[in-house]
């Protein structure tokens, strides 16, 4: 395969087709070799838009399938969902993205300039849906990890939407945080991987004018309360780790 010298990392789009766009402008997102998307890019106010905009990239974009892309393809085919908006998003999509989407790889390993073998995933390089946090105790991740062959350097994660870098065993796990739905902080979350170095970025939003475009351009029933709730990021990352926190083994 060959070597990728730059690649700018997003996760967790989740229809959010204004910050995206916004994110897709940053002059370090638009030189770099690849954009990796790590899952959940459509579950959200936006769904058609986000994916034509993501599948537009051509060859510079690797899609990775997140757990919430596995839902929306079920519900496109008669399944239901317990979440509102992607039983809704789920209902827009076209046949050829409810294709797309089936057919995203996880994970997906790419060789990477200064950095070597890389891994990139949802949740874990084991399953979309599992949870690991940045104080997630080192015996979970021995457990994830397990069958990742040895020389693997790198991973990327998300599902989370919580931005951290930490060494784990002389591996490097890379979570950028979440483009549609922050944790914490208003605005898309991104990470730079290029010349050995990883940089965690923010791209700042006029957030009256991303809820305002959303409401007026989604038929989303809820797009209003939604993007109150994720576009201005209501919920702080302390919320958020104490939500995920039962589900990433420490308190068994």
């Amino acid at each position: 395969m060959p070597t990728v010298a730059s690649v700018a990392l997003l996760s967790d789009v989740h229809g959010v087709l204004p910050v995206l766009e916004a994110v897709l402008a940053e002059p370090d997102v638009s030189s770099a070799d690849l954009v990796v998307v790590t899952g959940d890019h459509a579950a959200g106010p936006m769904p058609v838009e986000t994916l034509d905009v993501l599948t537009g990239l051509g060859q510079r974009v690797v899609l990775v399938r997140g757990n919430a892309d596995r839902e929306l393809v079920d519900v496109a085919r008669g399944g239901l969902s317990e979440y509102p908006e992607s039983q809704w998003a789920g209902e827009q999509l076209r046949p050829d993205q409810v294709e797309l989407l089936a057919g995203l790889p996880h994970p997906v390993t790419l060789e990477l300039a200064g950095f070597g073998m890389a891994t990139f995933c949802h949740g874990t390089p084991r399953d979309d849906d599992e949870v690991v946090l940045v104080d997630t105790r080192l015996e979970r991740w021995a457990e994830v990890f397990a069958a990742l062959p040895p020389e693997v350097a790198l991973v990327g994660c998300g599902h989370t939407h919580m931005p951290f870098v930490r060494l784990v065993d002389r591996r490097l796990v890379v979570n950028p945080g979440s483009i549609g739905m922050p944790y914490g902080r208003a605005g898309g979350a991104w990470a730079l991987l290029r010349d050995q170095q990883v940089s965690l970025r923010h791209t700042g939003i006029d957030v009256d004018a991303v809820c305002a475009r959303i409401e007026a351009e989604s038929s989303y029933p809820g797009r209003a309360d939604w993007a109150a709730e994720y576009v201005r990021s209501a919920n702080s990352d302390t919320d958020a780790i104490k939500a995920f926190a039962p589900r990433d083994g420490r308190y068994g």
